[in-house]
């Protein structure tokens, strides 16, 4: 609501919805489903590494190390890449909560294909499954808990983290439960632990989607009839093409990752053109697109090094990390585990910190820079642990993931929150899908950077990964004030 205006009875009814922790009632509702869809996620890639390069006798397919992390990156990049999909399908087909619920049902799916097919078809067809329906479940979930909100409304950021509370918690149990799973019993019971989680978050997204706003069911920007067989035609061209580059060897496993980053950079710079082109963005909206451009290219930075908990960091867990409780080696996939205990533990005091400073608190610039220096440092700090073999404490590996979690507070749940404060009003859920592409390249980017780890020369590596994130937060500080004039009112 812009300053001096007389409150709507919308407006009036969404402030007074307090129902869940001083947030809106159907904020549980998607809390709930996002936290089993991350347990699902989070419970699967946490041993997903280790499954292709574990040697057959493990359990696992036998991969170059090389080669594996590349395709989790990759893999990681296609989830965010595929809100482009999910997007699209929420603001001009059938909706956001339509586009939920559907996507939600192909994640399960795809969960229950790595549990049961065997082999490297298994990856294929579960990762591509979980991929497209992940995508669709990130970009309508984010949607929808800004639609709760009134324009104005501060408690947006404290419930944005609320929000994300609810996927560390996914994350956390996720992990823990399916890696001891996959030690006692095999991988391929823990990837059907991970189909049992994503089956409990449908069933209790179910029973409460009817309580979602109204909005959630609205599509947007309705697709022509005419124009639908030309969108069909498109796809299947589109699959006809990626055959074809598999089919000749173009598109292979070891350029899998390239493939990724190439895709991504083009839809995320068509995005931008179609938004800012578009003859329903008026100025103010377009100012605000614009504004979005520099943060996009330090959120792809910030998440390059982020992400690399799922493979440098695992591998490191695997090769360099004291794993040993009690005289029980802990399985590698725990380590995963740690960053949402913090997230769990700190979450909600950086909610109540925003919420208490209100408009006196950092700008989402400042805050994104912070963050990205913040990631920088912790990545430095790799170079003060003891050196060899399965030799670093685990307490040492406890405080750098520590400093993970500040970063990430700092910037992941803001960046989901500005995502809907500065979308046109028609693409809100499509404005979504390209901060998510900005996630695209940093994940995928964070995949083919691990390439380059070795475990037994490993310093010049954290040397330059930190440095040079540290160096983009800095300038993203200088230029603070001309992005916030382009934010046109934006905090």
């Amino acid at each position: 609501m812009t300053p001096g205006a007389s409150p709507t009875p919308e407006t009036r009814s969404r402030d007074d919805d307090r129902g869940f922790l001083g947030q809106p009632r159907a904020l549980a509702n998607l809390f709930g489903v996002e936290l089993w869809e991350r347990f699902s996620f989070y419970g699967m890639q946490g041993i997903l590494l280790i499954y292709l390069y574990y040697s057959a006798t493990d359990g696992g397919l036998g991969m170059d190390q090389g080669t594996a992390t590349g395709i989790v990156g990759a893999y990681g990049g296609s989830v965010y890449l595929s809100t482009i999909l999910g997007a699209w399908l929420a603001d001009r087909v059938v909706g956001p909560e339509r586009t939920l619920f559907g996507s939600a049902v192909v994640v399960m799916v795809g969960h229950i294909a790595l549990a049961v097919v065997p082999g490297f078809a298994g990856v294929a067809v579960g990762c591509v499954l979980i991929a497209l329906g992940s995508g669709g479940v990130k970009a309508t979930a984010t949607s929808i808990v800004g639609s709760l909100y009134a324009i104005g409304d501060e408690r947006r950021d404290a419930g944005f983290s609320l929000f994300y509370m609810g996927i560390n918690i996914g994350a956390l149990v996720g992990p823990l439960l399916t890696g001891v799973l996959q030690k006692e019993a095999g991988f391929h019971w823990g990837f059907g632990l991970a189909a049992v989680g994503m089956a409990a978050g449908l069933a209790q997204y179910a029973a409460g989607r009817r309580r979602l706003p109204a909005e959630s069911r609205v599509v947007p920007n309705p697709l022509p009839r005419s124009l639908a067989v030309r969108y069909a035609g498109a796809a299947v061209a589109v699959l006809v093409v990626v055959v074809l580059l598999a089919v000749t060897g173009l598109l292979t496993i070891d350029n899998l990752a390239d493939w990724v980053v190439g895709i991504t950079l083009a839809a995320a710079l068509a995005y931008f053109v179609v938004i800012l082109t578009s003859s329903h963005v008026d100025a103010t909206e377009r100012s605000r697109v614009w504004s979005f451009v520099p943060l996009f290219v330090v959120n792809a930075v910030f998440w390059s090094l982020y992400q690399q908990q799922f493979t440098v960091v695992t591998i490191y867990s695997d090769e360099r990390l004291n794993r040993d409780l009690f005289g029980w080696e802990m399985p590698v996939s725990w380590v995963q585990s740690i960053n949402p205990v913090f997230i769990i533990a700190l979450a909600g005091a950086f909610a109540a910190l925003w919420t208490k400073l209100g408009p006196r608190q950092p700008s989402t610039p400042v805050k994104f820079g912070l963050g990205t220096i913040t990631m920088g440092v912790a990545f430095l700090l790799f170079l003060l642990t003891p050196e060899g073999v399965n030799s670093v404490p685990l307490l040492a590996l406890v405080g750098i993931l520590l400093v993970f979690t500040i970063a990430e507070l700092l910037i992941s749940p803001v960046g989901l929150s500005l995502s809907t404060k500065l979308a046109p009003r028609q693409f809100r859920t499509q404005m979504v899908a390209l901060y998510f592409l900005s996630v695209s390249l940093g994940t995928t980017m964070a995949g083919r950077l691990g390439e380059f780890y070795d475990p037994d020369d490993e310093g010049g590596y954290f040397l330059i990964i930190g440095l040079v994130a540290i160096a983009v937060g800095a300038l993203l500080l200088l230029a603070t004030k001309p992005i916030q004039r382009l934010m046109a009112g934006v905090h």
